[in-house]
């Protein structure tokens, strides 16, 4: 898989693609992520690749040419499955989502800037636009971030343990059941016992586990996000 991040901030996104699970996941050659500075395609003398707004409006938008020049060259060189743009007023970013993405063979994420884009490049280029939520950052960058972490870390071979990322929460519509480590019972710093383990988790009998893992789900989700269960 190929994941190409457009972005007028490389230095923001450049570090957290190279460490942990991306980092690892590109060094076994699961996933290509290449990041380009828009600035590298604008035909301006000081690299600009934004301008005032027509109308009058607050603000200042990221202009067609360096978009239109960076993305055909990209597309001039391989296929793409899908070309997203970070957008408050997108797609809901979710777990299944991640999924599909997933297994797609390369895709590229514009990161807005800005006030926004010109909206002809939303209407000719962009096969997709996506949110990670309902409110505003400064920059797309932190949203391809949180993105590509989220469809990488599902590629088979991305983490260690496969079955723990298909455990995670959301991947069958339900939050995780509670997960404990040692030791069995903990007292804290203040004097004070934090309980113990639930016995059932030192059983060993893995159906009765699965059981209670399975009614934990249901009764967190149920009380924490019920709207999941709509789905």
């Amino acid at each position: 898989m190929r994941i190409d991040i457009i972005t007028v901030l490389p230095e923001l996104v450049l570090p957290f693609t190279q460490e942990s699970i991306l980092g690892r996941a590109q060094k076994k050659g699961l996933v290509e992520i290449h990041v380009h500075n828009l600035r590298d395609y604008s035909t301006n003398r000081w690299r600009r690749v934004d301008d005032y707004p027509f109308g009058g409006f607050a603000g200042m938008v990221m202009q067609c040419e360096p978009i239109d020049r960076c993305i055909s060259q990209l597309k001039s060189e391989r296929h793409y499955d899908e070309i997203i743009f970070t957008s408050p007023d997108g797609e809901q970013f979710d777990q299944p989502m991640a999924n599909e993405l997933s297994l797609k063979e390369n895709i590229i994420i514009l990161c807005g800037h800005y006030k926004g884009i010109d909206y002809r490049v939303r209407e000719q280029l962009i096969t997709k636009e996506v949110s990670i939520g309902d409110y505003v950052l400064t920059g797309g960058e932190l949203a391809a971030a949180v993105m590509t972490d989220a469809i990488v870390r599902i590629i088979p071979g991305a983490i260690g343990d496969e079955q723990s990322a298909l455990s995670d929460s959301f991947q069958d519509n339900l939050l995780a059941a509670p997960v404990y480590s040692r030791p069995k019972e903990y007292v804290g710093v203040n004097g004070e016992s934090w309980g113990s383990v639930p016995e059932i988790l030192l059983s060993g009998h893995e159906a009765k586990i699965k059981e209670w893992e399975l009614a934990q789900s249901m009764e967190r989700t149920k009380r924490l996000r019920p709207d999941l269960l709509k789905k």
